[in-house]
């Protein structure tokens, strides 16, 4: 497929994003931007958070996975089903009563500044690594396939993105992007429905001779029963229920959408449809991976990982109609993923850091000001992390966004939990340090345990490397930590957070916040 013309489509959907996003940030002010003016549809936001949670890691990374882990996968997904219903009877009952623009507010209100402060700050440490990695990811993929053949750097391709990207969330915010995020969710599942259709059919497969192929090739295997094992599913399914509490329900971003809805009952409609439709969405993706395998053996393609759909797709092995389709799936990918972290980041540092809502003497210029310039650094930010993941030139971005989330979002699954648990104050002061020895500890002890890992991201090398495994082998035998990581890290960082509290006469505006929590 030539390269040229699958960069005009790039450039045409873009244009159609500017469209939206003129006439849907009309009229928008500060509040439009951080909370849509809480007059968002709620089925718009459901079905435009679909294209958030999936992004272009979903897309490519999440196939790439079935020709060596067969439908594992599906594992960590009904673990995310079960989160999605704490989310919508625990955490959104909270927020909404509370009436927060940031539900970081939580934390000042239930401990005090320095624990908000905390948790806004492993917010926007774990959404950047998440976004940036996402981004990297189908970045790299338009890079190799389409805009290395016109000679244009990975490092131009994404600094135009982010410029792209920066233009239509600029003014609007929240309220552009419930809209943007609804088209791009459409296109991304088209492209999905359209690539495994058309391959299926090439081979004279239906959805049952499709699933029997490859329970023949051993890939259809959900249940991994090693407790050993960092896939056994129980490690999985508690691993991705408390992911989806952790990078959904105490995610500024992926929150800030579910609050812009006029209700609560319209939000916990919003989170259970949601759910149920990312169960099918999530197993659609493991069957094209399935057809991709099945598609790869019969024309000889060697590639596999995240390079496999991109190969098939832009390498003259399907036709190009079905090449234009899984570029603008692909980019339908990137942007809602993109946009709504540099949306969010904006809003968590300006309301939750710099204070701008707390300071009466700003005017609603100065706060704008002061929202842009946020926003174009973030966008800087975007673009260094993007190029140092390209320098690390990992070949599964799935597995570094999970183990990052384990790391980051541990604090925030601590600080959550006990509030939510307990009747305890603690010692605000000292919240931040017990945040940050929690993941460090959980750090050097998944060091030791998954070395291998890390030796292959780290490209490690040395005699040392040979003492640390066995060092592992000793202490923990043949077990290793899998997807549950990030539940070690929020029980570590609850304990320390006993360990800081006591039980004190608590404020009659602290007691009503701990008596909502506990209703």
């Amino acid at each position: 497929m030539n390269p040229t013309v699958l960069l005009s489509f790039v450039v045409a959907y873009f244009v159609i994003l500017l469209v939206v996003a003129y006439f849907t940030s009309r009229n928008s002010n500060n509040d439009s931007f951080f909370i849509g003016n809480k007059n968002s549809n709620w089925m718009l936001v459901a079905f435009g958070m679909i294209g958030t949670s999936l992004s272009g890691v979903t897309f490519v990374s999440v196939p790439g996975t079935v020709g060596s882990a067969g439908f594992a996968y599906f594992q960590v997904v009904i673990g995310y089903l079960l989160g999605y219903f704490v989310i919508a009877f625990v955490l959104l009952p909270l927020y909404y009563r509370l009436n927060l623009t940031s539900i970081y507010n939580y934390l000042q209100q239930r401990f005090g500044m320095v624990s908000y402060k905390t948790g806004a700050l492993f917010f926007i440490i774990s959404r950047t690594l998440g976004a940036t990695a996402r981004l990297y990811l189908v970045i790299n993929v338009l890079q190799m396939f389409i805009l290395k053949d016109l000679h244009i750097s990975f490092e131009l391709a994404t600094f135009v993105i982010l410029l792209m990207i920066l233009l239509y969330t600029f003014e609007g915010g929240v309220k552009t992007i419930v809209y943007t995020d609804t088209l791009q969710t459409t296109f991304m599942l088209l492209g999905l429905v359209v690539c495994i259709v058309y391959i299926m059919t090439n081979l004279n497969h239906s959805v049952g001779s499709t699933l029997s192929a490859l329970t023949t090739n051993g890939l259809t295997k959900i249940f991994n029963m090693d407790v050993n094992a960092p896939g056994f599913f129980v490690k999985s399914i508690l691993g991705g229920m408390f992911i989806t509490v952790g990078m959904t329900g105490l995610d500024q971003e992926m929150m800030q959408k579910n609050i812009s809805v006029r209700t609560l009952r319209d939000s916990q409609k919003n989170v259970m449809t949601f759910s149920v439709i990312m169960l099918v969405v999530n197993f659609l993706f493991l069957l094209l991976g399935g057809v991709l395998y099945l598609y790869a053996q019969k024309n000889g393609v060697t590639t596999t990982g995240d390079d496999l759909f991109p190969t098939v797709a832009l390498r003259g092995f399907l036709p190009s109609a079905i090449s234009i389709i899984f570029i603008i799936g692909l980019i339908s990918a990137l942007f809602p993923s993109a946009d709504g972290a540099l949306t969010a980041l904006t809003s968590s540092f300006c309301i939750d850091i710099l204070g701008i809502k707390r300071r009466g003497n700003l005017t609603e210029k100065q706060q704008k000001r002061t929202r842009l310039t946020v926003h174009i650094t973030f966008a800087v930010i975007f673009f260094l992390m993007v190029v140092l993941f390209k320098r690390m030139d990992s070949k599964s971005i799935i597995d570094i966004i999970l183990k990052v989330a384990g790391f980051t979002y541990g604090p925030l699954l601590g600080l959550f939990a006990f509030g939510i648990l307990t009747r305890r104050a603690i010692n605000d002061r000292l919240a931040l340090i017990v945040c940050l020895a929690a993941p460090l500890l959980i750090l050097g002890i998944d060091f030791v345990n998954n070395i291998g890992w890390w030796e292959k991201q780290l490209q490690l090398s040395g005699a040392w490397v040979g003492d640390v495994k066995n060092l592992s082998t000793n202490v923990f035998g043949s077990f290793k930590i899998g997807t549950e990581l990030l539940i070690y890290n929020g029980i570590l960082t609850y304990l320390g957070l006993l360990m800081i509290s006591r039980r004190v006469p608590v404020p009659a505006d602290v007691k009503a916040i701990i008596s909502d929590a506990h209703r």
